[in-house]
């Protein structure tokens, strides 16, 4: 055994758990400030007296919002999800099991691309405009629908690349045996792509929950999301470090408790078709 074979290993490992607690050190940071009163934080105190004083506040406060924050992030970034994957695998299906000319494929895609690339503040004040004008604004509807249009290009290529990977011979087979195009996405395409569903789901969600600008040009207090409760806690002459630690922990938790609870759909979903 050659000392690069000892070695090797045991390399790759340390700079491996060297990236990891250069990702993980923020986060670590951020939950032991939501620990600490501000004197304590103020002071750089990394011995401190663990207190859940800031999480109160930010639940129980009378002028704290972050239930409601989380309840409207919880239901517009469920329902543009929802919307999203399935004009995404509808889409998907249609260009690529359906007779469309090449070029049609081409431009939408290329579309798509451009359009993903467009920073979303940038239609932030057209988007109040219009949704001022038919009733839409300060709305769960227009917020939904925001996000939607933010995501499906990039849920579009996802899932476009893995609707291109069910073998014809299923799609094919299912139609002679008499199955609609309905029936062939529940009971054959679906069942396939489940792994892409969920990865490309989770990704839309979470883009849809850490979402800001959009939300502080659609939004008002009745409305406001997560990310704007959290930026709440700075003001003009003051800033809450732990109210705000405190804040950004909780809303760490749904896209954790998804990561937990889909890691090996995620996986396979995002390897699938690394190895043919």
């Amino acid at each position: 055994m050659t000392e690069y074979t000892r070695t090797g290993p045991l390399l790759r490992h340390a700079v491996l758990i060297g990236f990891a607690l250069v990702v993980l050190f923020p986060f670590a940071w951020i939950v032991m400030a939501s620990f600490k009163t501000q004197i304590a934080l103020l002071m750089g105190q990394w011995r401190f007296e663990p207190t859940l004083f800031s999480y109160d506040s930010v639940i129980n406060g009378k002028t704290s919002d972050f239930v409601t924050n989380f309840k409207n992030s919880s239901i517009i970034a469920i329902s543009s999800t929802s919307i999203v994957l399935t004009v995404a695998t509808l889409a998907a299906f249609s260009l690529y099991r359906l007779q469309w000319a090449d070029w049609v494929l081409r431009v939408l895609l290329a579309w798509s691309v451009i359009f993903h690339m467009v920073p979303p503040i940038t239609l932030a004040g057209a988007w109040y405009t219009m949704f001022r004008s038919v009733g839409l604004d300060n709305t769960y509807a227009g917020i939904i629908l925001a996000h939607t249009t933010i995501n499906l290009p990039m849920a579009l290529w996802m899932m476009g690349v893995f609707i291109r990977d069910v073998p014809k011979e299923l799609v094919e087979a299912a139609q002679i045996d008499g199955a609609k195009t309905p029936k062939v996405l529940r009971y054959v395409v679906i069942p396939i792509v489940r792994p892409g569903l969920a990865a490309t789901g989770i990704l839309c969600f979470i883009f849809s929950w850490n979402e800001f600008p959009v939300a502080l040009t659609l939004s008002q207090r009745a409305t406001a999301t997560v990310p704007l409760g959290i930026g709440k806690y700075a003001q003009e002459n003051t800033i809450a470090y732990t109210e705000m630690a405190a804040a950004s922990t909780l809303s760490i938790v749904p896209a954790f408790i998804l990561l937990i609870v889909a890691q090996r759909f995620i996986v396979r979903g995002l390897t699938s078709g690394a190895v043919k």
